[in-house]
């Protein structure tokens, strides 16, 4: 109303003293200029955008990282941190933090990824306090993925960690350069920091029995800690449950997991970036089978990432997410008695927990053991304790009992009956037919299926949209007779390339590697890849012709590469003799093993050629490359360069040793192997 009262005062006076084209100009430029400010102030204060919240979505929770207010919150007073990359390292963790219970304190299994590990000081303000630590090697030596900011912490921090008290059990395995070398070091670095160590090292050999190490430690460790901390063990010996079973029969099947790992619906409508949580469906290009003849099965596949943005390099690995035997979850669901297609939901009955579910609920019993639950590892020893309640028959409570114990005969039966007889779960039901647990607490206890890594055998500069694949099918009888498969090898041999619009896909994302070609491309290269380990050479020597066509100067690459039979397996037999007809593979060195009466493997080939080789690595500044088995093979080839460097080096077998790890320092032996 403003602008009208200024019209009806000032009018007529203006009248009375200007011309009356003057005043009306004025008149309205004052109304024009009024209306837009008022205009221009009103429409600001009108327009607040208003705030929805939808009704059926809570509001984002914020995720505790103080493990210590979580523990005293909660009346904790162990933490047991754990760095896994397979799942074993977590699942000790959290029969430690349950076993706590047992003994008169209070347990929480923790991913130090999860949690600023800069608390670990105040730990100290918490009476009768312990940090466990279950650190997993990965790789060379290296810290599995989820505790590799704790690792950069330790060896940054050069804080104070007096009155914090720690064990840690090591998992590793003996045929790897650096055994348990992450446990180790976390042992040794926390000492260094002031920490006390309550209890020796536990080193778990994968090579070994690593069930059998754990086992044995755990039970020398509570006693100790008892007596450390002055409690006595409660003696309830009964199953503990982690999670209470929630059947839906009335829920929008929209709102339940079909095999996801994170995020709902993540299957069918895809979203970048993609990694273990989010993996990327990759449609089957290639299936086709390597070998001639021969009563094995090796296989080539190629997976499409056309649109999904994914990039790798020559010697990264691609993680799959395999899916178990659809006979064998059947035989579960027919043995135990249930409708495999209820929802359901597992619950963790610790509300304060992280993990709210043992695996994304809600889902059915068929979409868990299919997808989420792995079903084929025989059983460890905890397993069996908690289930053994259900055995309707004494004799099998009993068997079962001491199978879990650290008894010299328990520990035979469980290694005779469980690992030597190769029995999964089903088969230790079918052979135990007095033991029909729940299966909801069956689930709660099988731990999850894990990714299987592949070096993939192709170079991004050759196949930027692809990913190569090379595998063999893992099958075999065991001594009960039961044909045993692989769960990814047969899931990938069953991955037909589709026709009539239907495609086979492959959940997926990469994992870096260290393995590397040398930065300089003029720096020869050295490769041993016998069998399947000649896939990330099937890539290097891509990405080297590759160089060379760009014009790049190309040092010489060298292949050792081993098999059975010239006319059965060998791998990628037209691909490399291309690339030595073209000049990329500079000398081409095969081992046939069985083609002759006296076998004949790579290292032997390396002995051959050790004034070469000896030139390539000492003179010319050559990178040497091992992909394979890491039991006997790897092991017999460092075991041949250190013979080579000893007798053409002119040094001693100590010398040489540390020839061959002052390469490895600089990264001028590196290896890709598996067990």
């Amino acid at each position: 109303m403003a602008s009208s009262e200024a019209e009806s005062g000032t009018l007529p006076e203006a009248m009375e003293e200007e011309p009356f084209l003057s005043n009306l100009d004025l008149f309205l430029f004052t109304l024009i200029a009024g209306l837009v400010i008022y205009w221009f102030i009103t429409r600001k204060e009108a327009e607040p955008i208003p705030e929805f919240k939808k009704l059926d979505q809570p509001a984002p929770m914020t995720r505790e990282t103080s493990f210590i207010e979580k523990m005293k919150k909660t009346g904790r007073n162990i933490v047991v941190f754990y760095g896994s990359q397979t799942g074993t390292a977590e699942e000790f963790a959290n029969r430690l933090s349950k076993d706590a219970q047992r003994y008169g304190m209070k347990g929480m299994a923790a991913d130090p990824e999860e949690y600023d590990m800069c608390e670990l000081s105040r730990l100290a303000e918490i009476d009768n306090s312990l940090a466990i630590f279950c650190m997993a090697t990965y790789g060379e030596g290296d810290p599995t993925d989820n505790a590799q900011d704790f690792y950069d912490w330790l060896q940054e921090h050069d804080g104070e960690l007096g009155g914090v008290n720690y064990t840690v059990f090591a998992l590793g395995n003996k045929t790897y350069e650096h055994y348990n070398a992450m446990g180790v070091y976390v042992d040794k670095r926390l000492e260094e920091l002031g920490a006390k160590r309550v209890f020796d090292l536990g080193m778990g050999d994968d090579d070994g029995n690593l069930e059998e190490d754990f086992v044995t430690w755990r039970e020398q460790f509570w006693p100790a800690m008892c007596e450390h901390f002055g409690v006595e063990a409660s003696g309830e010996d009964s199953s503990i449950r982690q999670y209470e079973l929630k059947e839906l029969h009335d829920i929008n099947m929209n709102k339940v997991y079909t095999g996801e790992l994170g995020r709902l619906k993540s299957f069918e409508v895809q979203k970048p970036p993609y990694d273990s949580k989010n993996p990327f469906l990759a449609p089957v290009t290639v299936n086709r089978k390597l070998n001639k003849a021969g009563d094995r099965h090796l296989m080539h596949l190629e997976l499409d990432i056309t649109g999904s943005k994914i990039r790798y390099e020559s010697g990264d690995h691609v993680a799959v997410y395999p899916t178990n035997d659809t006979a064998i979850v059947t035989k579960l669901g027919q043995i135990l008695g249930v409708d495999l297609d209820t929802v359901i939901s597992l619950n963790n009955l610790d509300e304060e927990s992280n993990k709210k579910h043992p695996f994304p609920c809600p889902t059915t019993y068929r979409t868990a053991l299919t997808h989420y639950l792995d079903i084929m590892h025989p059983p460890r020893t905890n397993v069996l304790y908690e289930l053994a309640q259900y055995a309707s028959d004494t004799k099998d409570q009993e068997n079962m009992r001491k199978m879990a114990s650290s008894s010299p005969e328990g520990k035979a039966l469980y290694q005779n009956f469980v690992l030597d007889d190769n029995r999964n779960i089903l088969a230790v039901l079918e052979d135990t037919p007095s033991l029909r647990p729940p299966i909801d607490h069956l689930c709660e206890l099988m731990p999850r299926l894990q990714a299987r890594y592949y070096s993939i055998a192709s170079s991004s500069k050759v196949h930027p949209n692809s990913i190569h694949i090379c595998a063999v099918l893992v099958e075999y009888t065991t001594r009960t007779g039961r044909l045993t498969k692989g769960v990814a090898t047969n899931w990938l041999k069953n991955k037909v390339v589709g026709d009539n619009g239907h495609k086979s896909i492959v959940p997926m994302y990469i994992r870096k590697s260290q393995f590397r070609l040398p930065f300089k491309a003029s720096n020869p290269v050295i490769m041993i890849g016998p069998g399947t380990g000649i896939a990330p050479f099937v890539g290097f020597i891509q990405e080297r012709g590759w160089l060379k066509k760009q014009g790049k100067e190309v040092g010489e690459t060298v292949l050792y590469y081993g098999c059975r039979h010239e006319s059965e397996d060998y791998l990628y037999q037209e691909e490399l003799a291309e690339a030595e007809k073209k000049g990329v593979i500079t000398k081409l060195n095969v081992a046939f093993s069985r083609d002759q009466d006296q076998k004949v493997y790579v290292q032997h080939l390396l002995r051959a050629n050790k004034e070469d080789l000896w030139r390539l690595i000492h003179t010319d500044n050559a990178h040497i490359y091992i992909c394979g088995d890491a039991r006997n093979m790897a092991r017999d080839v460092q075991t041949a360069f250190y013979e080579i460097v000893e007798e053409l080096g002119g040094m001693t077998r100590a010398q040489a040793t540390d020839y061959i790890k002052k390469l490895m320092t600089k990264g001028r032996y590196s290896q890709d192997v598996w067990s």
